[in-house]
């Protein structure tokens, strides 16, 4: 019985290789992150995804939290006359919009928009909060769940219900509301990199990429293992657009009323899957130790005779490294240390600790990294800093793997033939000049399926020509196809 469960726990993982999209579906399910659910682009989110959400919370929450950020939540359910109050808006999500037309068996007056996005409800609410620059800044962030009507679905990276936070502020001034824009960006961009050790590329977006309704839009761009982009996490100044229409006024110190500035922000769970693209490989996820809920699994290999004595020498590590790391102790009897090994494995565990007879003879233990499939032996008296320094050691190796794509992935084309060889043969971010124009951004979405995924802070070198017009570029920008 044993051997066929360790049978069908251990199934093969489709490689990259031959199937990308398989073997992220087969990762995500196999790993235990989330199921298939009965309605049509829902997934289950099972405990070990959800620990690793809880995770994102807890991580970005504190970051929050420093930054003089509160917590509260809205409701879900969204008037529609608030909804078309501003026709950008309403036109950038229409398409996507869920709505209840009924309550019980009774049909509604007034049909009730299920969220997309928060801006219509919590800018109702501001309206009646704000009367005067003593109310401001207004700093809230909500956590919760949003539905969008996709047409297309993939775990994690697009769901007609996805979790995330959604941070929305208002601002005495259009400098405060920048400065709030390019903060959030900021712990967006650290979060991104020095915990779940995925390089990002950090700029603005173009203005048919831009939220519908904002003034501006900037992003944090990831590269994932098979060259498309994903759109980790976006920050919006978006003007006075909302509070004029939503009459979300101050009286200021110089007596006058006026509008208040605003932004809004998210990261939703799909940078759940990009842990698992950037990250995973043919075994399974591999998870940074800064983000994963068990940094350490501990094996013990028992045999009958001596199992009491090696479980109490695991029981003892547990102890030890639990003051410093998030471990567990796998001491379940009906698995083989090689089913476990394979388990955690798949799990992305950063580092297991083995310990057997030998082992305890010998006054060592063996350490397994997960990111580089590699057994050292180390003396059980220097566990707890041999652990500490191996897991930095694997978040460090982690990101500087994942830049080192990004790197070889990027690319400088002036060309659009070499332009389109490179993306029907590599992908990876192209970087290249623009001339503003929407016409040639539109031209080379239709000829490539690429996008403009940003209009990075940081320029490289003169933008160039426009790699559509041949117009002297205004811009320098990175193109890619993306989820």
């Amino acid at each position: 019985m044993a051997m066929e469960q360790d049978k069908e726990f251990v199934r093969e993982i489709t490689p990259r290789e031959v199937d990308y999209s398989q073997w992220y579906v087969d990762v995500v399910l196999k790993a235990g992150l989330a199921d298939y659910a009965p309605v049509k682009g829902c997934i289950v989110i099972r405990p070990y995804g959800y620990a690793l959400w809880e995770a994102v919370q807890r991580e970005l929450d504190a970051r929050f939290k420093e930054t003089g950020h509160v917590n509260a939540y809205f409701p879900m359910l969204i008037p529609e006359s608030f909804f078309r109050k501003e026709a950008e808006h309403v036109e950038g999500f229409s398409p996507q919009v869920a709505w209840v037309t009924h309550g019980g068996d009774e049909q509604l007056g007034e049909r009730l928009a299920v969220r997309p996005t928060s801006e219509t409800i919590i800018c109702t609410m501001y309206s009646k909060w704000i009367q005067s620059w003593r109310d401001l800044p207004v700093l809230i962030n909500q956590w919760c769940s949003v539905v969008r009507w996709e047409k297309a679905t993939r775990p994690f990276l697009r769901t007609t219900e996805f979790l995330w936070q959604e941070g929305h502020t208002a601002h005495r001034t259009e400098e405060e509301a920048e400065r709030e824009a390019r903060r959030i960006l900021e712990i967006y961009r650290s979060f991104m990199e020095e915990v779940l050790a995925i390089p990002v590329i950090v700029g603005q977006k173009s203005e048919s990429e831009k939220f519908a309704g904002a003034l501006r839009t900037y992003c944090v761009e990831a590269l994932m293992s098979d060259g498309r982009a994903l759109q980790a996490g976006t920050s919006h100044n978006l003007g006075q657009h909302f509070s004029k229409v939503f009459d979300i006024t101050f009286l200021d110190t110089d007596g006058q009323l006026k509008y208040v500035w605003q932004t809004s922000w998210g990261v939703s769970h799909r940078i759940i899957g990009a842990l698992v693209m950037v990250h995973g490989d043919d075994r399974g996820l591999v998870l940074p130790p800064r983000i994963a809920p068990h940094q350490v699994v501990i094996v013990p290999i028992a045999p009958v005779k001596r199992r009491e004595e090696v479980l109490e020498h695991a029981r003892v590590l547990c102890r030890m490294l639990s003051e410093h790391c998030r471990v567990k102790l796998d001491d379940r009897e009906e698995y083989t240390p090689g089913w476990k090994f394979n388990e955690w494995e798949m799990r992305g565990v950063p580092l297991r600790v083995e310990i057997g007879p030998r082992d305890i003879d010998a006054g060592q233990v063996v350490l397994a990294r997960r990111d580089r499939l590699e057994r050292i032996t180390v003396s059980r008296d220097q566990l707890v800093e041999s652990v500490l320094d191996v897991l930095e050691s694997i978040q460090r190796s982690m990101y500087q793997k994942a830049l080192r794509f990004l790197e070889d992935n990027t690319h400088r084309v002036d060309d659009f033939n070499e332009f389109c060889r490179i993306l029907a043969e590599r992908r990876g971010f192209l970087r290249t000049g623009w001339c503003g124009d929407g016409e040639c951004e539109r031209a080379v979405k239709e000829a490539t399926g690429a996008t403009i995924r940003c209009i990075p802070f940081v320029r490289h070198q003169d933008p160039g020509p426009c790699i559509y017009c041949g117009a002297p570029g205004r811009y320098e920008v990175y193109f890619a196809r993306a989820y």
